[in-house]
């Protein structure tokens, strides 16, 4: 039977990122993100609800979480989820659900100008480095959404683009 585990959250990071190097060299970063969440109760009263979720990146996602998030920053992260398993020192089996993260996006904060809508830049991979880095979009009203992916190309003219608009 098919299965499907895929992660959607928007939060802000709890703490400092935390990372650490395999013997390969590869970079794991662990963060902690609020996600909250609004409501009203029967009688009218506005009621907040935070849950605190655990995340893992590796690779040069990593390094790019590492370099330009700490703690408060907004994060918009797509993943899926793990359970860990282990042996306490006292022998007791552990566990702790935590995601996987496998994509995100920079979201702008409160205070940021521009499009409406709690929208971000996402990050691009640029060909010169290899490496990761923010991109930003042009204002212009859009959410945070799943848009296209910026080529990171600053010397693009839309005339260069055939099916600009």
């Amino acid at each position: 039977m098919p299965s499907y585990n895929k992660v959607l959250l928007m939060g802000n990071l709890t703490r400092d990122v935390q990372t650490k190097s395999t013997s390969g060299g590869q970079t794991v970063a662990d963060i902690s993100i609020a996600v909250n969440r609004k409501y009203k109760t029967k009688d009218g009263q506005d009621r907040e609800e935070v849950t605190y979720v655990d995340c893992e990146c590796w690779g040069p996602r990593a390094d790019v979480i590492a370099k330009y998030f700490s703690k408060g920053k907004p994060i918009f992260i797509e993943g899926r989820l793990k359970l860990d398993t282990w042996e306490d020192k006292d022998g007791q089996k552990r566990s702790k659900m935590r995601v996987m993260i496998e994509d995100f996006q920079f979201v702008e904060g409160r205070g940021g100008g521009g499009g409406g809508g709690g929208g971000g830049g996402e990050y691009s991979r640029e060909e010169s480095g290899g490496g990761y880095a923010p991109s930003r979009s042009s204002g212009g009203g859009g959410g945070g959404g799943r848009g296209g992916h910026s080529s990171g190309h600053s010397g693009i003219q839309e005339d260069d683009i055939p099916f600009a608009m």
